[in-house]
């Protein structure tokens, strides 16, 4: 359902980098906006994952082996890909949709539906960085590292159906000693790797908070510390409240609360789990400079360069969001990486970091209005909400301001 008439005001719930890119391009079309976090700027899943503006790579989780590796994982609290054994009914009813769409048929849909996302979503970073947002993306290819060429097989498949289902990445295969020349921190028992070109990288915490900060430069107000209890309707508009009693009025309400959206919009007919998928990170110096990011998909690790040093980051752990950081789940990353990884000091490793990713059972996110009039939801990109932010932003904030649903969005609807 739309709205009445153009909003000219507007609610944001949650200050990671979707929230914040729909508030920056509301802004750009004349509303007024209040963005709200109950912790603040880049709190939760924006501050510490691999920062990789990568769309060629911006593919659904729900491809068939993801099961192997989940059935695997039940067994191994080690393994890339865990699920904990705990008594929790909502997750267990999510893993059996998950594992329902874990089809060439519903990867080949999320995939297909996720391309006019993926084909804008740099242009749309260049928009924010050309008009005030001061972060810089990095130009640089992602390598990803084989002990053995059989290994790098599976991804040059990856990769084929990848551009066969309308995506576009170019790659260029090495071997062998040319690797080591390439990128210093690769180890000598890694001998095949794919170069994927035309990729990016930011510091995710730094853009997003550079995004806040332009989005109150241009005259927001950004309440952190403010808790959502509910959303109201009247005849005057929407009022949010806090769990403590204060409230913002505005025509319009968006809420952007990543791996928590459930917890709100199952009032206003989002039917479709959101669950964390949650990632783990941290840094470690490095003995020499590191050119780029480094893809190790065997143990489906990603490093990039972060601040002179390098960001390790891996997992997928379906927990609780507010579940404190695993120390076991640190360990089992630099277990699997440190292998394939030389000049590397993993004993001087700092921002330990878990973040809930959002996951939705079938590869797509939710983006659009809600059944509540003036009640929009933007989330649930699993592990590309950095990559896919600021476009989600830029078609949601026409969406709101024209009531039209853009073309791109139509198989993203929240209440599908």
């Amino acid at each position: 359902m739309g709205m009445d008439r153009e909003p000219r005001t507007a609610v944001v719930i949650g200050a990671g980098v979707v929230g914040l890119s729909t508030a920056w391009f509301l802004q750009e079309r004349g509303v007024d906006v209040t963005v709200v976090d109950r912790g603040g700027v880049a709190a939760a899943a924006s501050w510490g994952n691999a920062g990789w503006l990568s769309p060629g790579l911006a593919i659904p989780l729900n491809e068939p082996g993801v099961l192997r590796y989940g059935l695997s994982s039940l067994l191994n609290p080690n393994a890339p890909l865990h699920v904990p054994a705990t008594p929790d009914p909502g997750l267990l009813a999510f893993l059996t949709k998950f594992a329902l769409n874990c089809s060439w048929k519903s990867w080949g849909r999320a995939v297909r539906a996720n391309i006019p996302l993926n084909d804008e979503c740099l242009e749309a970073f260049d928009v924010l960085t050309s008009n005030g947002v001061e972060a810089p993306t990095i130009d640089a290819p992602i390598m990803a590292a084989f002990e053995t060429e059989r290994q790098a097989v599976g991804l040059l498949h990856e990769l084929r159906r990848i551009n066969e289902s309308g995506l576009k990445i170019e790659y260029t295969a090495f071997k062998g000693d040319e690797l080591g020349a390439l990128l210093p921190q690769i180890s000598p028992r890694v001998r095949a790797g794919i170069r994927l070109e035309g990729q990016r990288y930011i510091d995710p915490g730094e853009f997003t908070h550079a995004l806040g900060r332009a989005v109150a430069a241009r005259g927001a107000e950004i309440r952190s510390g403010f808790d959502v209890a509910d959303v109201r309707t009247g005849s005057g508009g929407l009022t949010v409240v806090s769990s403590t009693g204060d409230s913002v009025a505005a025509d319009a309400v968006v809420l952007a609360t990543g791996a928590w959206l459930n917890r709100l919009s199952k009032a206003w007919g989002v039917r479709v789990p959101v669950r964390a998928g949650r990632g783990y990170s941290f840094t470690v110096p490095t003995a020499e400079p590191v050119r780029g990011p480094i893809y190790l998909p065997a143990v489906r690790v990603a490093c990039t360069p972060y601040q002179g040093k390098l960001r390790v980051a891996g997992t997928m752990e379906f927990r609780g969001p507010d579940h404190p950081l695993v120390q076991r789940r640190i360990d089992a990353i630099v277990k699997s990486a440190r292998p394939l990884l030389s000049g590397v000091d993993w004993d001087a490793m700092t921002d330990l970091w878990v973040g809930p990713r959002p996951v939705t059972p079938d590869g797509m996110p939710l983006i659009g209005a809600t059944d509540v009039p003036g009640i929009f939801v933007a989330g649930g990109h699993g592990m590309w909400g950095i990559t896919q932010g600021p476009i989600t932003g830029r078609m949601l904030a026409e969406q709101i301001t024209t009531g039209k649903v853009p073309t791109a969005l139509r198989d993203f609807n929240p209440t599908r």
